[in-house]
């Protein structure tokens, strides 16, 4: 019985730390040039992958009310806050890393194929965007 106990006590102390390596919670990003917080972004786990969305943006100077003027998609002229910038994206069999999905630039409105990656015990998501043959990778920072 004891030892029953243990184990299920272990268990249950390690559940959050598996829970930890998945993309899904609150993320900022950070500038690539300056080290910069840019937004927060929420991903969750819906039907067809991930969904990510801007919570807040925050980068120095922002306006509040901007929009996303240079998407050329369903998102053209939305608010910042609360845009979709993450769509799809499944983990891959035996692997920590999401992949399948799109995330849009909503700076300059590009959209690039992307995988989504949890490091350092899921402190950190490494955000990988590809166009065509090139690729960038951004570390966001678990905010929750």
């Amino acid at each position: 019985m004891k030892k029953l106990f243990a184990a299920m006590l272990g268990m249950a102390l390690a559940a959050p730390v598996f829970a930890q390596m998945s993309p899904v919670g609150l993320w900022r990003s950070l500038d690539d040039k300056t080290g910069e917080a840019k937004a927060e972004v929420r991903i969750t786990d819906a039907a067809n992958g991930l969904v990510g969305r801007i919570e807040k943006v925050l980068r120095k100077g922002a306006d509040p009310a901007a929009v996303c003027s240079a998407c050329t998609d369903d998102r053209k002229d939305k608010p910042m806050t609360g845009l979709e910038i993450i769509r799809g994206g499944k983990q891959e069999a035996d692997k920590d890393v999401w992949s399948g999905g799109r995330i849009i630039d909503p700076e300059n409105g590009k959209d690039y194929r992307a995988s989504f990656t949890p490091v350092d015990g899921g402190a950190k998501l490494e955000v990988r965007g590809y166009l065509g043959p090139f690729w960038r990778t951004q570390v966001w920072q678990r905010v929750n």
